[in-house]
């Protein structure tokens, strides 16, 4: 279902109203697990945090004073726990691990291989692989989204949640850098290097040798 403006729902919210919850459980629990699951270490302690962050809304909504969307100030929510979640897992992601090293500089592909300053589309890829396949094709195949989600797993933690955010979630820069609590520069240069390697992990997929 469409749902209403962020006024509406806050109001109903406010007002204990349990259809209007339902709605946003089934609308935003989702995209929560998928956030949560690149913080923690598994599926089940993935949930318990989104339950978590669902609680943390029905207590604060009272105090919501529309600083931010709904949406944004819900998952802020569910970051928070899942940090506090994930000190007990080997796989958190502390605030000091967003913060850019001399390694995310560094070129993660060749950077011969984007367009340069003088060039219409600068910082763009020069060109697609021979074999690349068309959207209408393989690019939506299952097999290639189960690499694909792979790939995304593997990459380092810091680059996953915000790759996470932007491309799977659909938020926009600003809304991570608030979520997140990072500058413009860190989440544009995370985001970078994260597409970068999950475009150079499909490119290996689409261009590899198939089996005689």
């Amino acid at each position: 279902m469409e749902l209403p403006a962020d006024a509406v729902i806050v109001a109903r919210l406010r007002a204990r109203d349990e259809p209007m919850f339902a709605a946003l459980l089934d609308a935003w629990s989702p995209g929560m697990l998928r956030v949560a699951r690149a913080y923690v270490g598994d599926e089940h302690a993935a949930q318990d945090v989104v339950q978590e962050a669902w609680l943390g809304v029905l207590r604060g909504i009272d105090g919501f004073e529309f600083r931010a969307s709904l949406r944004t100030w819900t998952y802020r929510i569910l970051v928070n726990r899942a940090i506090s979640r994930g000190s007990r897992d080997a796989r958190v992601i502390p605030a000091s691990a967003l913060t850019l090293t001399a390694e995310d500089y560094a070129p993660t592909v060749d950077p011969a291989r984007f367009r340069g300053s003088d060039d219409p589309y600068p910082g763009h890829w020069r060109s697609h692989p021979e074999r690349w396949p068309t959207p209408e094709s393989e690019l939506l195949a299952r097999e290639t989204r189960r690499y694909l989600a792979a790939a995304l797993e593997r990459l380092p933690a810091r680059q996953r949640i915000v790759v996470t955010l932007r491309d799977v979630e659909g938020y926009s820069s600003e809304q991570v850098c608030e979520i997140l609590a990072v500058s413009a520069a860190n989440q544009r240069v995370l985001l970078h290097r994260g597409r970068a390697a999950l475009r150079a992990a499909l490119e290996d997929h689409f261009t590899q040798e198939v089996p005689a």
